[in-house]
């Protein structure tokens, strides 16, 4: 039971990777009264992980009201738990925060629940965060620090994102390989894409997809804001009336190079197998949505082996990957 927890904890962690920037993606599972209540961290400035895994094992067996922000769902355990969770353990894929942000310190309400045990999949990377796993061993709730790599995986993207940049390929194609002709993806891939542009600081695309697909690139679908541009062409002409150029709020840069990128904390490449062969050993990830459809088209071509960190069964197959090293 233990180790599923933990499977599913990073699970769902999974389901939320990019959408939480500039925080990390994190899971977390808390087994309560022979039950598992699983949630992770949805968006910055909302609850964390195990927040909102201990809101929801409450919420399981009490009345209460309808509190959505940390603030509140803290200050309500803290004053309502009456040892509820005395016999619960908690899982936990990144060490709970020690400091107050725009959110209450995780440990210090962990502190106070006093749960029989709390495992933790992975020590925070960030100095000032640190500090849960003394908090809690000081309140004499047990801790287990696993040092999983997957839960490393997981935060990856931050660790990067927060010391420099994080820089990943995005991929639609059929599962026979098929890369062009319109839309490949389901629609729930599209809005997926559509979140994750609202969240990135630049979008890198190449000429000749621009000039051909006439994209706009914005976040509509969400109704969430359009990230910068970076037209990576050696030629510089193109049509103006092209969407993309007509989206407010927005830099559009046109280059023969990728200088630009280091102006940038998070950065997606959307492209074809031109841009891809190009700089598929320039990026950190790479995210391939996999429609479950074969269609009679070229596909395209390219060497190259990559480790996968998770696969994300949706209406599409979602994988993640990283160069091999």
């Amino acid at each position: 039971m233990n180790n599923f927890a933990l499977d599913a904890a990073i699970n769902e962690a999974w389901r939320y990777q990019f959408l939480t920037y500039p925080n990390p993606a994190v899971g977390a599972a808390v087994i309560v009264k022979n039950r598992l209540f699983v949630s992770a961290h949805k968006k910055a400035g909302e609850p964390h992980a195990e927040v909102n895994a201990l809101w929801e094992a409450y919420k399981a067996f009490f009345d209460v009201p309808p509190l959505t922000t940390s603030h509140e769902i803290h200050e309500f355990l803290i004053k309502n738990h009456n040892g509820f969770f005395k016999e619960a353990n908690v899982f936990v894929t990144l060490e709970p925060c020690s400091h107050v942000g725009k959110t209450p310190s995780c440990a210090n309400l962990l502190k106070h629940l006093k749960p029989k045990s709390v495992t933790i999949g992975w020590l925070d990377p960030v100095a000032e965060h640190s500090g849960g796993v003394e908090m809690l061993k000081g309140a004499g709730i047990k801790v287990n620090v696993l040092n999983n790599k997957r839960c490393y995986d997981l935060i990856e993207p931050f660790i990067k994102w927060t010391n420099n940049k994080f820089i990943f390929f995005k991929l639609a194609q059929s599962f026979n390989g098929a890369i062009t002709g319109g839309y490949i993806s389901s629609e729930s891939s599209l809005k997926w894409v559509h979140q994750i542009r609202d969240k990135i600081d630049l979008l890198v695309i190449g000429g000749n997809t621009v000039r051909i697909d006439r994209p706009t690139l914005d976040a509509r679908k969400v109704n969430g804001k359009s990230p910068d541009v970076l037209i990576y062409s050696k030629e510089k002409n193109f049509d103006k009336t092209i969407p993309l150029f007509s989206v407010p709020k927005r830099r559009v840069f046109i280059e023969d190079n990728l200088n630009k990128i280091n102006d940038y904390k998070f950065i997606m490449i959307e492209g074809g197998e031109r841009l891809y062969n190009e700089l598929k050993n320039f990026v950190d990830w790479k995210v391939f949505i996999v429609t479950p459809k074969i269609f009679d088209r070229i596909n395209y071509k390219s060497e190259d082996e990559f480790k996968i960190l998770h696969v994300e069964k949706r209406d599409d197959l979602i994988v993640f990957g990283r160069s091999n090293d």
